[in-house]
Parts: C-alpha cells; structure tokens; sequence
C-alpha cells in the first residue's frame, strides 16, 4: 500500500503547497481567468490536506461529484475549459515535483512507495481531469 508517511507529509504541508501553486498559477501565461484566489485555495487546500482520503477512500461518484461540480461552476464562469485542465495537470505536476524534492526514498522499499504515490496520484488526477470537463461539458450542451 501507499507509503503513509508521503503521504502524511504532504497533508502536513498542504498549505505550503497550497501557496506554491497559487504563485505558480499567478505567473503562467495561458490562466488568464479570473476565479477568485481564495475559491482556489479553499479547493486546493482540500485535496492537498486530505490526499490520503482522496487515494483511497474516495469513491468514483465522490471524484465525479468533486469534480464535476468544479467543472459546471468554472463553465458558468466563462473559464476556458483548456485552463480548466491546465490547472489540474499543474496541480498534479507540483505535488510530484514535491514528493520528488522530499527525497525520502533512500531504500529500495521507500523508493517503490514513492514511485507507487506518484502512480497513485496520476490515476487520481487523471479521474478528476475527466469529471471536471464531464461537468464542463454538462452546462455546454
């Protein structure tokens, strides 16, 4: 199973994560978009500090609710739904990259852990860029 300290660790520092992101959607070129900073905080923040939840107990219909709901509010918000996608792949990019800049796997079990969070955290992300266009796509039809 996923290694629960990684996992622990990032919940922990959801928050230091959380403004890492923000500044790096303030400065990318292709999020023109106005969503309010702290309506993307708030939903930042919650995937963050509760990604252990996210992994493993949350259902499909969760993800599907989560996500989808994101998706019809940013469509009635006139944001393009390429920016949409682009935010959450960043999202998945910067956790990644903070696992990998943790460096906690020094063992060769602690380096499968690592490299099972990352394959774990991809499918996550992968099932909230579907919902979240599926959402989008709900109000465009």
């Amino acid at each position: 199973m996923l290694s629960t300290r990684l996992v622990r660790m990032v919940e922990e520092h959801a928050e230091e994560l959380t403004e890492g992101l923000l500044q790096h959607f303030r400065e990318h070129p292709r999020l023109t978009a106005h969503v309010p900073e702290d309506e993307v905080r708030r939903r930042t923040l919650a995937v963050y500090s509760h990604l252990g939840r996210w992994l493993t107990d949350r259902s499909e219909e969760a993800i599907a609710e989560t996500f989808g709901g994101w998706g019809r509010r940013r469509h009635a918000d006139g944001v393009p739904a390429s920016e949409l996608v682009l935010a959450l792949q960043m999202m998945n990019t910067h956790l990644e990259k903070y696992i990998l800049a943790s460096g906690l796997g020094s063992s060769a079990v602690e380096l499968y852990q690592e490299e099972e969070l990352h394959f774990l955290v991809d499918h996550f992300f992968d099932k909230a860029i579907y919902w979240v266009v599926r959402g989008y796509e709900d109000l465009s039809s």
